[in-house]
């Protein structure tokens, strides 16, 4: 069924980069933000961050998270602070929150491209009696979905809110997904993944997932079949002509 092993009941689709083009809003939203943190450090002579630190440190995982990840990757240490620091803040919730806000004033001025497969895709889905849930590490996850009308087509979801009120961990753990099958009501073994992250495919793979789709939108696949992808796709769209073929 759409692609998809017989013995699937349940889609667990992650947002940015599968189902939206909001992925490009984050990358963008991390490099302004790291490239000013970095320059008022370190003056004219900083290293800007970069596409590849953006994939090894920062794409599918929690906010904080990517914030250390990428921090220690330049050998820099800042406290944790508070959830609610200002975006001034020299801390990680702090440059965290400063990312946030890029994001949102983003969306907010320009709205979010959905990509037209993954429409398609989650509207079959429905009709074919699919559970639906989107499993996302962005605390932007419920606004993107009434922006771009896709809360429609989802029954729920796990986001970076769930994550911290639950205190669960984000990926590449796999418990955010299993968070996902849980409240679809399914085990792991039938529920797929839909993953453009390296770390979220890392995630599937760790959950023994029955199917884990990588999707490619930057020129990765290959790591997303070595991190643990069973197929790797463009679009969604191709795992319907698939169906149809």
């Amino acid at each position: 069924m759409l692609g998809l092993p017989d013995t699937i009941t349940t889609c667990l689709f992650d947002l940015d980069g599968v189902l939206t083009d909001t992925a490009s809003v984050h990358r963008t939203a991390w490099k302004q933000m790291f490239d000013d943190y970095l320059k008022r450090k370190d003056g004219n002579d900083f290293q800007p961050f970069t596409d590849d630190d953006y994939n090894r440190y920062v794409d599918g995982k929690p906010r904080q998270d990517g914030v250390r990840d990428f921090l220690a990757s330049r050998h820099i240490q800042l406290p944790d602070g508070d959830p609610d620091d200002e975006p001034a803040k020299e801390t990680v919730w702090g440059l965290g929150n400063r990312k946030n806000d890029l994001v949102q004033a983003t969306i907010t001025q320009n709205g979010v491209t959905v990509y037209d497969g993954s429409r398609r895709y989650l509207q079959l889905a429905k009709g074919a009696g699919l559970r639906r849930i989107v499993v996302s590490s962005s605390a932007n996850t419920g606004m993107v979905l009434d922006v771009t009308g896709l809360g429609e087509y989802v029954e729920g979801r796990v986001d970076g809110v769930t994550l911290a009120e639950q205190r669960i961990k984000g990926k590449p753990a796999p418990d955010s997904f299993l968070a996902g099958a849980k409240l679809a009501g399914a085990t792991p073994d039938q529920a797929v993944v839909f993953e453009d992250a390296v770390s979220g495919v890392q995630a599937g793979r760790a959950g023994r997932f029955g199917y884990v789709v990588g999707v490619d939108r930057v020129g990765h696949a290959d790591a997303l079949r070595s991190n643990g992808a069973d197929i790797v796709v463009q679009d969604l769209a191709e795992l319907i002509d698939q169906e149809n073929a």
